[in-house]
């Protein structure tokens, strides 16, 4: 069973009034919804918040689920959204923490993979949504042209334009920045 036939019979559980179903579902989902909002929004709490939102609203509006379309693009939407309007509200504009991007090495490499990370959130934080959000996809979240495509509900050509862009931007801040 393939991942869209996997998600249309658990969203059929769901409107049945399947619990398991739900959990299942949240918990294929949550991680790669979290790590879109994290990223989009910079700031860990309301990354988490913003996924319990997009869980919150996907099944209050399950009905609105067109299975023609696969649940991951549509959800994903959700997620995007979110985070973009919690973004415009100004709440968060923070640089991610050292404790969340050093690893298991040395201290030096440590300090320096965190004021990279922070470079780069900075960065990403820098761009306009449009631009931030196609990165996000395509870089953090691994999404496909296609699947950006889908789930921003804009052309490929579109996606790929946005994408090419904001590598140009950042790659500029980053080099003004002594970093790339």
């Amino acid at each position: 069973m393939n991942s869209n036939d996997r998600d249309q019979a658990l969203i059929k559980r769901c409107k049945q009034g399947d619990r398991e179903a739900l959990e299942k579902l949240v918990g294929l989902y949550q991680k790669p919804v979290y790590n879109a909002a994290y990223r989009i929004l910079g700031n860990p709490d309301d990354a988490a918040d913003t996924t319990q939102v997009v869980f919150m609203k996907a099944f209050e509006h399950l009905d609105k689920y067109d299975p023609r379309y696969r649940f991951f693009s549509w959800i994903y939407r959700i997620a995007i959204n979110e985070a973009i309007n919690l973004f415009k509200r100004g709440k968060n504009q923070q640089p991610l923490d050292d404790s969340e991007v050093a690893g298991t090495r040395g201290p030096d490499a440590s300090v320096e993979a965190g004021d990279l990370s922070r470079e780069i959130q900075g960065g990403l934080m820098k761009l306009t949504e449009d631009y931030r959000t196609v990165v996000v996809l395509r870089h953090f979240s691994e999404c496909s042209y296609r699947q950006i495509s889908e789930i921003l509900e804009i052309p490929e050509k579109t996606v790929k334009s946005r994408l090419y862009s904001a590598r140009q931007i950042m790659k500029e801040m980053l080099q003004s920045r002594g970093v790339y």
